[in-house]
């Protein structure tokens, strides 16, 4: 506290951090990067705690009605000794999906409660299965049918357990738990379901297309980057231990040689493909919309590759059973783990204290760039140069300098959520475009024209071209760029990271004094739109099952 008290003391160490603070940036960015690149070395890293024939029966009804045999599920059910009740759903597309060209979704969920003989029913645990298009998914279904009438015979359950087959993938997700839970934030048309459990503690989701798998791999990444409690990822891990069946995350297995380059890559891999599943803020399986009801959910995939391992549905089905019977014995929902962590691999992961520093050192970048702004700005300009002409005072900028590349940001981003919804319809009755196209095209027209804006705003208002004028608008422009990268940062941490990684180092380094050229090809490469088609092309290179 004494060094900052003390005037003189305070104006050297601001001395200091002006004259060095193009120095001290640089070293904060490369620091902040290796600190992240780093999180994948596994010493840095914590270790985690801890009906074939039903299958082929429900693919031929699929196939018979075309599309999902309810009649029959119900029918299944019911001879299995559940509570069988159905859903219907609606939802209206803002443009025709690219299956079948059609604006109006109708399905039906249908659904089996198995109530708990050993305890009051407040309680309830999910597992469902996604009724997909084609052939995809029927052995899920399958093994689902086959462990409700399995886990009927079992007088140990404490907790209801739900056994849930949707339509249309998260559309009919959407719809059930939005009539589980007596909410509608989606605007979707549902009917009021009849039947309920419990509080819902845990569920999971099944997906499988194939009769053998070679490993089974967690999906976890929910909306908007939420995660399910890690406890529900240890108890998967420690039972694929246990059966001996080969587990994987982001679909790479787990590898041994951590010390070795090839071995350091494949964990960064891992860790990158999840923190851009995260960034893109999408469910990467119907559990993640369990997430958003404090439901702790994860999707269990079936990979069949080209490996000699082979595993069959039943030893799948055993994992359920322990999982779920682990997860039967809770007496409160999972919270004593951690919810915001990375995952280099499924025995090891990265908890927030350790990853957050790495976005840290990237946004003290801008506040570093903002005092020495501040500082410029606030200095007593000389009153005459060396050789004795007077220097003439600039005038201070207005206010319109600053707030109007403020207010053409902000609309332009409003526009660009806004506006290719409701010009579809236009662009399509005069350009020969289907209505994904003229959508598509209609943000990147939004999105020129807002590159182009703020560039052009100099010509109408005064002082914003001055020396004076460009520092207050940049100071501005970074104090407020770092304050909505830390709140992204605390919501989505891959997201807030990855544009941290892009925006800080144009925000901090680019001025009016380099080339124009130059400044303007490094704003467009490393601009948002930039930074999702690199993104997206890391992601598919990144991404291979084993």
């Amino acid at each position: 506290m004494g060094l900052l008290s003390d005037p003189n003391r305070r104006r050297a160490l601001i001395n200091l951090l002006t004259r060095l603070n193009a120095p001290i940036c640089v070293v904060c960015y490369m620091a902040g990067v290796a600190w992240f690149m780093g999180l994948a070395f596994e010493p840095f890293t914590l270790r985690t705690y801890m009906a074939l024939a039903t299958g082929r029966e429900f693919a031929a009804h699929k196939r018979k009605v075309g599309g999902m045999p309810v009649d029959w599920l119900v029918k299944t059910f019911q001879a299995r000794g559940l509570e069988v009740y159905t859903q219907r759903f609606s939802r209206t597309l803002p443009f025709p999906d690219e299956n079948k060209e059609r604006y109006m979704v109708k399905g039906t969920n249908v659904y089996g409660i198995l109530r708990a003989p050993r305890a009051p029913r407040t309680e309830a645990l999910v597992l469902s299965a996604p009724c997909s298009l084609g052939d995809d998914n029927n052995q899920a279904v399958g093994l689902l049918l086959g462990l409700a009438q399995y886990f009927r015979n079992q007088i140990y359950w404490a907790k209801d357990i739900i056994f849930l087959v949707n339509e249309h993938d998260l559309i009919g997700m959407q719809a059930w738990l939005e009539g589980y839970h007596h909410t509608n934030t989606t605007g979707m048309d549902w009917s009021p379901l009849h039947g309920r459990g419990g509080s819902i503690q845990a569920a999971l989701s099944l997906e499988l297309s194939s009769d053998v798998v070679t490993s089974l791999d967690l999906v976890l990444e929910g909306l908007n980057g939420q995660l399910p409690n890690l406890d529900l990822a240890n108890l998967f891990y420690a039972f694929c231990q246990k059966i001996g069946v080969l587990c994987t995350i982001q679909g790479k297995l787990q590898r041994n040689d951590w010390d070795s380059v090839s071995g350091y890559s494949h964990s960064v891999q891992t860790m990158m493909l999840m923190v851009m599943k995260q960034a893109s803020g999408r469910p990467w399986g119907d559990h993640g919309l369990f997430l958003r009801y404090h439901i702790e959910a994860a999707t269990i995939k079936g990979v069949n590759s080209f490996r000699q391992y082979k595993t069959d549905v039943s030893t799948v089905g055993r994992l359920l059973e322990g999982m779920y019977r682990k997860l039967n014995n809770l007496l409160e929902r999972l919270h004593q783990s951690y919810f915001f962590y990375l995952m280099p691999s499924l025995s090891h992961f990265v908890s927030i204290g350790y990853y957050m520093p790495a976005f840290g050192l990237l946004a003290v970048i801008l506040f570093l760039r903002a005092l020495d702004l501040w500082v410029q700005l606030t200095a007593p300009p000389p009153t005459a140069t060396e050789d004795g002409v007077a220097h003439i005072e600039q005038s201070s900028p207005g206010v319109l300098s600053v707030l109007t590349p403020l207010v053409i940001s902000h609309v332009t981003g409003a526009a660009l959520y806004a506006l290719p919804i409701h010009f579809q319809q236009v662009a399509i009755e005069h350009f020969p475009v289907s209505e994904t196209e003229a959508v598509v095209l209609t943000a990147i027209a939004v999105y020129t024209a807002g590159l182009a804006l703020p560039h052009n705003t100099h010509r109408l208002l005064a002082g914003e071209g001055t020396e004076k004028g460009w520092r207050v608008l940049k100071l501005v422009a970074v104090l407020y760029l770092a304050v909505l990268l830390g709140c992204t940062a605390l919501i989505n941490f891959s997201l807030g990271f990855i544009l941290a990684l892009t925006l800080v180092p144009i925000a901090a380094f680019v001025t009016p004094h380099v080339p124009k050229v130059l400044s303007a090809f490094i704003l467009v490469l490393l601009s948002p739109a930039c930074t999702l088609l690199f993104s997206v092309f890391f992601f598919q290179s990144c991404r291979r099952y084993p």
